[in-house]
């Protein structure tokens, strides 16, 4: 008898849906100032979601075309324990083929402006995307 195919390549994934929604409901003054710039396609019409999952992991924002998760980090992610738990998360989103920007809260809500550039910078051409130029 074949055994079943999992669906998600066999990670643990119990509980993880549950803690992107209550990360929703309790995000950072930072997570909500970007998400207001960026949602709805408002950065150059790329849509971004938030408190999307990655295997074991949930990055604060996601973009699917351009393959970029944007992580949002307040003084919990000074180098300590979760720092170190950061590395391993970001090493494992690279290995999926994603960009990972990471940008302190501090520098999002001071200038939030210089923020959006850079994460421009990471967003495909709009010449490059096959969608029609949808959102522009």
């Amino acid at each position: 008898m074949r055994k079943a195919r999992q669906y998600r390549g066999g990670y643990q994934f119990s509980g993880l849906k549950e803690r992107a929604r209550e990360l929703r409901k309790k995000q950072t003054s930072a997570e909500a100032l970007l998400w207001e710039l960026i949602r709805n396609r408002q950065l150059l019409g790329f849509k971004f979601r938030r408190q999307h999952q990655f295997g074991d992991y949930v990055a604060d924002f996601y973009c699917h075309e351009a393959r970029l998760a944007i992580e949002c980090d307040g003084p919990v992610h000074q180098p300590n324990e979760q720092w170190h738990h950061d590395q391993n998360r970001d090493a494992y989103m690279i290995a999926q083929g994603l960009r990972v920007l990471r940008f302190t809260n501090e520098r999002i809500l001071n200038d939030p402006e210089k923020t959006l550039d850079e994460i421009a910078k990471f967003l495909p051409s709009p010449t490059g995307r096959g969608a029609g130029g949808e959102g522009l």
